[in-house]
């Protein structure tokens, strides 16, 4: 009978099982919150696929993806998957052609609104979008903040050990003073992590202050 009829809708919570009344929805089991993370990790991949950092080695872009998300489980101690999911796909749409509908569709609304947070206006300059990841930092959830600081600690780790084609000392110089300005608007937010990049702002002083020309003279 037509009366009988499911009509499914979309599940824009793919974390939770929905039930027919409060009592019988639940949170998802650890086999299906690993299927989601798995499906993540392939989604970003093909999205990905054809992207490289900008190293000697042009290493695959979704090593960063998932080095990100492994900085904040085993580092930040972060199992939300919500969170995890994120991470993974930061980067998505400012980077690929994906769109914020797909991802909601895929991924759920929160994932998508924690996305939405930390993409870029791409049509901005890019000194412009710098100045903003500065100036809108503190407003961002926490969630978002997290990414955010696994993000950073990612690549200055990598800017340690790999510089980018073409940048320059003085470039390298620039992004870590530009990270710590970003950094320091998502203080208080998880110790770990601060830390690990407090520990490599100072290491940075140390080092510049070492190859330091003013400091060099003044010993002539």
């Amino acid at each position: 009978m037509e009366d009988d009829i499911h009509i499914p809708t979309v599940n824009h919570d793919p974390f939770t099982v929905t039930g027919s009344c409060e009592l019988c929805s639940r949170e998802l089991n650890t086999a299906e919150l690993l299927s989601i993370v798995m499906k993540c990790v392939n989604f970003a991949a093909i999205k990905h696929k054809d992207q490289r950092r900008k190293d000697e080695k042009e290493t695959p872009y979704i090593n960063h993806l998932i080095g990100v998300a492994n900085i904040l489980v085993q580092e930040g101690k972060i199992y939300d998957p919500v969170v995890i999911v994120a991470a993974l796909l930061h980067d998505i749409v400012e980077d690929t052609n994906t769109t914020f509908e797909e991802i909601e569709n895929e991924f759920g609304t929160e994932v998508c609104n924690i996305i939405k947070e930390l993409t870029d206006d791409k049509s901005l300059h890019k000194a412009e979008r710098k100045r903003l990841q500065i100036q809108n930092a503190c407003n961002k959830s926490r969630k978002a903040k997290l990414i955010i600081l696994a993000d950073k600690l990612y690549n200055l780790r990598d800017l340690q050990e790999n510089i980018p084609v073409g940048w320059s000392q003085d470039r390298v110089k620039e992004y870590f003073k530009w990270a710590k300005s970003v950094i320091d608007k998502c203080r208080k937010i998880n110790f770990n992590l601060e830390r690990e990049l407090d520990l490599i702002f100072a290491e940075r002083v140390s080092k510049d202050r070492e190859i330091c020309t003013c400091k060099k003279s003044s010993k002539r």
